[in-house]
């Protein structure tokens, strides 16, 4: 089955333009066929300005709503990817995952939130989506985003 199918089988929707970043920086750059994507936000359908979740999870958010939070944030990362390289199945490898969690003072379930991004990568990527991590809390994120993901994979 290729990547497309899966995303398709699974039900995810990958917006047809990759989300643009709201600063001066790029969405994603490659080196040496590793691709570095910047954070990805929780965007509605990719679209700038409207975001899925605000606040912080703990408090604003349950873990349920984290967990979804991240998914919508690796479906924008997915979107980076197409924007990249063109053809998912170029994909070789997702290496790794790192998250920002703005999260409440005692809150200590980064793993559960994160879990949302990691899920769609090894469901939509199979082998190939399986990856190291690192999920981080934060007191104060940028538009006040509850769930930040960031992904480096290696492309051919």
């Amino acid at each position: 089955m290729t990547i497309k199918e899966k995303l398709q089988s699974l039900g995810i929707v990958v917006p047809k333009m990759a989300p643009k970043g709201v600063g001066n920086y790029v969405s994603w750059t490659i080196s040496n066929n590793i691709l570095y994507t910047s954070g990805q936000l929780p965007w509605k359908n990719g679209e700038f300005g409207d975001l899925a979740y605000t606040g912080r999870v703990g408090s604003d958010l349950n873990v349920k709503e984290g967990y979804e939070c991240a998914r919508i944030c690796a479906i924008n990362a997915i979107a980076q990817l197409m924007d990249a390289v063109g053809d998912l199945e170029r994909v070789k490898k997702i290496i790794r995952l790192d998250c920002h969690i703005q999260a409440a003072e005692g809150f200590k379930d980064h793993s559960d939130v994160l879990d949302g991004a990691s899920d769609v990568m090894n469901q939509v990527f199979g082998e190939r989506g399986i990856h190291t991590r690192s999920a981080i809390g934060m007191y104060q994120s940028p538009l006040d985003v509850p769930v930040i993901v960031y992904l480096i994979a290696e492309i051919d």
